[in-house]
C-alpha cells in the first residue's frame, strides 16, 4: 500500500523535482519505507512506498523494457502471478517480482483492457513517455482513493487531496456547492470535492490526459444477472469463493493480522484466515464495545488479541487529526475508532484484513429487512402513509416520528439518508444562503435508483449502497484511517470473484427467515459459534450524544459553534439551539451536532491553520 502524486506543467525540471518531493512528503504516512520520482520537461511523478510484496525489488516508479513507459501504483493485485505468466509467454521480460510491473506490461499488451483483468484494489497512474500521455485508473468498488485537480493551466493527481497543497499553483479555495448535501449525508457523495477544481475519479473508471485534455471512460459497471437456482447450490459456491478470496488476500511478504469485532463478518474472516494477531477497540459503557466478544473469539481460535478502550478526551483530542486525514469532512463517528484501531494494529503488523463489503454483497443492513411493525405500516396504502407523514411533520418530536415521515415517501424518495442527518426542509434553517444549492439529496441517488427501478426493494437498496455509500463513506474512511497509521487494509469480501457470484444470487437468499445476510450467516455458522454468526450488526457505536450532555464536552462543542468562522456558514442561533436542546434532553440532536462540529473542525484545519502555516 502506498501513496502517489503527480502533475503536468512547463516548469523547469529543478523546480519540478522540489515540488514533487514536497507533495510526496505531505503523504509520507501512506508510504514511510521509501520514495521514488520521475521528472521530465512535461511531467513529475512522486511515490511513497509501504513495502508489502517484493520488499527489495518493488521500488517505484517501475519502467518497461525500453523505458518508454513508467508506472506508480497504490494497492495490491492478487492475481498478478497468473497474469505475469500469461505475459511472459507473450514475450514480456520482467525485472522484479512485483505486482506493479505486471500492471505496466499488461497495459503494454492489452491497453486499458488490463484494468478488467486485475483482481484486487488499485489506483494506478501510467505515463506513456513516448506519446506524452498520462493514464489513470481506479478499482471496481473504490477501495483505493484517486483525486485529480484541473484548471486551464494545471493538472495534478494524488492519493490524497492534501498532497496538492504543496504545489504552488494549487488554489486553496473551498467549493461552496458541497456543504448543503454534506449536511444531509454526513459525508461528501458528489464527484466534485470540498476543494475547488478538485474531483474524485469514480470507481470502475479510467482517464487519459494529453494536450491538456482529459477523457474519462467507465470500464466496470455494477449490474446483475440473477439466476434462480437452489439455495444449497449457491451456499456451496459462496463458501468456496469466500475461502478462495480470503486466501488470495493473505498474499504478502510481511505478516497479516485482522481486525475483529463481535459481529459475523470479521469473525468469519478470522476463522478462515487464522492470523496470529487480532485487534479491537471500543468505548466504556454498555452497548459501546465489542472487546469482550472479540477476546472470547480470539481465545477460541487461539489467536493473540490486542484491544484498547477509547476515552472521551482521546476522542475529542484526535478529531482534528482525523478530519485532516479524511481530506474532506466526515461525520461518520466510526471514523475515529477506526483511526485508533489502525494505530493499535500498526504496533504489531503492516497488513490487516477487515470485513467491509459483506453487507453490500450479501444483504446485511437492517434497512434491507424492516421490522414486522414497520412492514405492517408499509402495507398501508401509500396515499394514507403520505397523509400521516404530512400531518405529523410540524408536530413536536416524539419517538417514531422520523419513521412515520420516512415511510410516508416512496422508496425512491426515502432511501438516500441512512444516517438521519439534516432533512431537506431543515436546510434553510441551519445553512446560510450563500451555501444553498438547487439540489436535493435524492438528486444524487436518483441515477443509481433509476438503473434498477424494476427490481425488488432489497436489490434497489443494495444497488444504491454499492454505488453510493460504499465508495464515498465506508471505504474512504477505511483507507484514510488505516493509511494515516501506515497500515494496509484489505477487504476480501470486496473481491471481483465474490461480486461475480453475488450478482447472480436471488435476494430471497439474502433476506430469509427474518435474517439479514442469511446465506452468508449460514456459512459462517459452520466456522464460528452460533452466538457470533447470528449477532445483530453493532458496527462502531460511539457515545458522542451521551458525552455532549456532560458539561466539559458540551462547552467544547459550544465554543466551536460560536467561533467567528462558524457564522460564515451557519445560523448560529439555530445550531446553538440544537446543542442546547440536546444538552437539556429536549431533543436528540447528536448526529446533527456532530455533522456541524466535524465540518467546523475540518474547515479550521485546512482553511485557517493551513493558511497560517
Amino acid at each position: 500500500m502506498c501513496g502517489f502524486c503527480g502533475f503536468v506543467d512547463k516548469k523547469n525540471k529543478k523546480e519540478k523535482k522540489q515540488i514533487i518531493k514536497n507533495m510526496a512528503n505531505r503523504i509520507i504516512h501512506r508510504g514511510p519505507d521509501s520514495e521514488g520520482y520521475y521528472v521530465d520537461n512535461d511531467v513529475a511523478l512522486g511515490f511513497r512506498r509501504l513495502a508489502i510484496i517484493d520488499l527489495k525489488g518493488g521500488e517505484q516508479p517501475i519502467y518497461n523494457e525500453d523505458k518508454s513507459m513508467c508506472i506508480i501504483f497504490n494497492g495490491e493485485i492478487y492475481n498478478y502471478k497468473e497474469i505475469r505468466e500469461e505475459l511472459k509467454k507473450l514475450g514480456h521480460i520482467f525485472k522484479t517480482n512485483s505486482d506493479t510491473e505486471v500492471i505496466l506490461h499488461g497495459y503494454e499488451q492489452y491497453s486499458t483492457s488490463i484494468f478488467e483483468k486485475l483482481r484486487g484494489m488499485f489506483a494506478i497512474v501510467i505515463y506513456d513517455i513516448k506519446n506524452k500521455e498520462l493514464i489513470g485508473a481506479r478499482d471496481y468498488f473504490g477501495i483505493k482513493p484517486f483525486y485529480y485537480y484541473q484548471t486551464k493551466n494545471e493538472f495534478m493527481v494524488a492519493s490524497e487531496i492534501k498532497s496538492f497543497l504543496e504545489h504552488p499553483n494549487f488554489d486553496l479555495e473551498m467549493n461552496n456547492n458541497v456543504l448543503q448535501l454534506y449536511l444531509s449525508y454526513g459525508t461528501n457523495h458528489m464527484e466534485e470535492t470540498f476543494f475547488k477544481n478538485t474531483k474524485k475519479l469514480k470507481p470502475g473508471h479510467f482517464f487519459k490526459f494529453k494536450d491538456n485534455k482529459i477523457e474519462i471512460h467507465q470500464y466496470f459497471k455494477i449490474d446483475y444477472n440473477k439466476v434462480d437456482k437452489p439455495y444449497e447450490y449457491y451456499k456451496d459456491l459462496v463458501r468456496k469463493t469466500l475461502e478462495d478470496s480470503i486466501e488470495y488476500h493473505q498474499i504478502s511478504d510481511v505478516e497479516v493480522g485482522s481486525y475483529l469485532s463481535g459481529g459475523v463478518d470479521s469473525s468469519y474472516v478470522v476463522a478462515k484466515a487464522k492470523p496470529n494477531k487480532t485487534f479491537t477497540v471500543g468505548f466504556d459503557g454498555k452497548g459501546f464495545s465489542e472487546i469482550d466478544y472479540a477476546k472470547d473469539l480470539s481465545k477460541i481460535f487461539k489467536v493473540k488479541h490486542y484491544s484498547k478502550v477509547i476515552s472521551g478526551d482521546e476522542f475529542f483530542d484526535i478529531l482534528p487529526t482525523v478530519q485532516y486525514h479524511c481530506d474532506e469532512p466526515s461525520a461518520n463517528v466510526s471514523t475515529v475508532p477506526l483511526y485508533f484501531l489502525s494505530k493499535l494494529a500498526r504496533e504489531q503488523v503492516k497488513v490487516v484484513l477487515s470485513g467491509e463489503g459483506a453487507d453490500e454483497m450479501f444483504g446485511g443492513y437492517n434497512e434491507y429487512n424492516p421490522s414486522p411493525k414497520d412492514l405492517r405500516y408499509l402495507n398501508l396504502p401509500y396515499p394514507l402513509r403520505r397523509i400521516i407523514s404530512t400531518v405529523i411533520k410540524p408536530l413536536p418530536y416524539f419517538k417514531g416520528k422520523h419513521t412515520l415521515i420516512k415511510y410516508g415517501k416512496k422508496l425512491e424518495d426515502r432511501y438516500y439518508n441512512k444516517t438521519e442527518m439534516f432533512l431537506p426542509n431543515e436546510i434553510n434553517d441551519v445553512l446560510n444562503e450563500k451555501y444553498r444549492i438547487n439540489m436535493t439529496p435524492f438528486d444524487l441517488v436518483r441515477p443509481y435508483h433509476n438503473e434498477v427501478m424494476d427490481k425488488d426493494d432489497v436489490l434497489r437498496k443494495m444497488h444504491i449502497d454499492l454505488n453510493f455509500w460504499l465508495p464515498n463513506d465506508i471505504l474512504l474512511k477505511a483507507d484514510k484511517m488505516s493509511m494515516a497509521n501506515s497500515v494496509e487494509l484489505r477487504v476480501p469480501f470486496l473481491d471481483k470473484e465474490v461480486w461475480n457470484l453475488s450478482r447472480q444470487i436471488p435476494t430471497k437468499y439474502f433476506i430469509k427467515d427474518g435474517n439479514t445476510k442469511e446465506i452468508f450467516r449460514s456459512i459462517a455458522n459452520e466456522e464460528i459459534p452460533e452466538e457470533w454468526s447470528k449477532r445483530k450488526k453493532l458496527g462502531f457505536p460511539v457515545p458522542f450524544g451521551k458525552w455532549i450532555k456532560e458539561e466539559k464536552y458540551y462547552n467544547k462543542v459550544k465554543e466551536t459553534f460560536n467561533e467567528d468562522y462558524a457564522n460564515e456558514f451557519f445560523n448560529i442561533n439555530y445550531i446553538n439551539k440544537l446543542l442546547d436542546d440536546h444538552y437539556n434532553d429536549k431533543e436528540s440532536n447528536g448526529k446533527k451536532i456532530y455533522t456541524i462540529y466535524t465540518f467546523l473542525i475540518w474547515y479550521k484545519r485546512f482553511f485557517i491553520d493551513e493558511k497560517r502555516a
